[in-house]
């Protein structure tokens, strides 16, 4: 067995680190370098897109922040319309009320003023036919016709008569 001759085994050892190192050596010079650079550009590649996504992170958070102040603000805005349209519609309520409470007011002082005419109205009526009345039953009493100097005075009388009647009564 040849292989196991101490003689030949020394020169094997001796021509296989002489073709390690020459393996080694064209490995070094011509295999290294490209996959050297493939690796320094695949982390360059990681770098670059971790930096990225942090600066879009940053840039999302950025936003989330404008986003929420915008959402803010436009509840802010938002309440502050709706308390106004909320003390507009009161105001609206108290002059409608304060506007239906003066017409209100004027119907009554007008209704007072009609019933006001209307009740001298009728006591002129009530004067006049107790007035009528009372010229007729003189006459009907005296049995013959009076003058206007009589019918004037005895009107008086009547009229006087029941104007004190109606303020006792």
């Amino acid at each position: 067995m040849p292989q196991f001759d101490t003689h030949f085994f020394s020169s094997l050892i001796f021509w296989e680190v002489v073709s390690f190192g020459i393996l080694l050596w064209v490995l070094y010079k011509f295999a290294f370098p490209p996959i050297l650079e493939t690796l320094e550009m695949r982390e360059r590649k990681i770098r670059e897109s971790l930096e990225q996504a942090e600066r879009h992170r940053a840039e999302a958070e950025r936003k989330m922040q404008e986003y929420e102040a915008k959402l803010s603000a436009a509840a802010r805005e938002a309440e502050s319309v709706l308390a106004q349209a909320k003390d507009q519609a009161q105001r609206l309520l108290e002059e409608n009320e304060q506007r239906l409470t003066a017409e209100a007011e004027r119907i009554k002082a007008d209704a007072a003023r009609e019933i006001e005419h209307e009740r001298r109205k009728a006591i002129q009526e009530i004067r006049n036919q107790t007035t009528e009345l009372a010229l007729l039953v003189a006459e009907k009493v005296v049995g013959r016709s009076l003058d206007d100097a009589d019918h004037h005075r005895m009107a008086d009388e009547a009229v006087q008569a029941v104007a004190e009647s109606y303020r006792k009564g």
